[in-house]
């Protein structure tokens, strides 16, 4: 059995929504990706493992709890939650004019912060009109990252309101650092998380 294999989830879903469910407002796609340390992957997009899809609050829950806790997972590990259709890369049309919010975590913190998002986004708590893309946790060995990738990195505005919407969901203190990356800045030095904005 391949490594990555194990975090694969196989469920079967029933297309036919149930009367009592209560649906999304959008699709939603979780993604997994595993690589050893040192491990150049050439691939970044075929590297990443498709979870599950849900469109309904009970099929998210059928979905999450089924998930690894990401206090569980080996460093450099991502969880990606992206609407239905948008590839979780930064050359996807619906990201290439966009940019992501970053917010560094201590160790220890990742599974309840995630989840905090997790259900923000899918609850359309945001409230920016469909300019969120999704949402990618990154476990590494000193850290973890949260950030929130958004349509259009040129909307100062709305991008602000996505930093204040973070900062309230997740319970952060007003004085937190968060840092804003464009994706045009993260294909030009083929980093997701060096070379970024501060915000204070």
């Amino acid at each position: 059995m391949n490594a990555s294999d194990e975090f694969t989830l196989s469920l079967q879903s029933n297309n036919t929504a149930q009367q009592n469910e209560h649906p999304l407002h959008y699709t939603w796609v979780f993604w997994f990706m595993h690589r050893l340390p040192k491990a150049k992957i050439k691939d970044y997009e075929g590297s990443m493992k498709r979870i599950a899809s849900f469109s309904s609050i009970e099929e998210f829950w059928a979905v999450y709890s089924h998930l690894r806790r990401p206090s569980d997972l080996p460093n450099i590990s991502d969880y990606h939650l992206f609407k239905m259709g948008v590839r979780p890369v930064w050359e996807d049309e619906a990201n290439i004019h966009g940019g992501k919010w970053i917010v560094r975590l201590k160790k220890g913190l990742a599974s309840r912060y995630w989840e905090q998002l997790v259900l923000a986004i899918i609850g359309e708590q945001f409230d920016v009109q469909g300019e969120i893309c999704g949402a990618v946790l990154s476990i590494r060995s000193s850290e973890d990252i949260i950030s929130v990738w958004n349509r259009t990195a040129s909307n100062g505005r709305i991008n602000l309101k996505i930093r204040d919407t973070i900062k309230k969901v997740l319970s952060l203190p007003q004085d937190t650092t968060m840092e804003y990356k464009t994706h045009n800045d993260s294909l030009k030095d083929n980093s997701s998380f060096c070379n970024t904005d501060v915000f204070r």
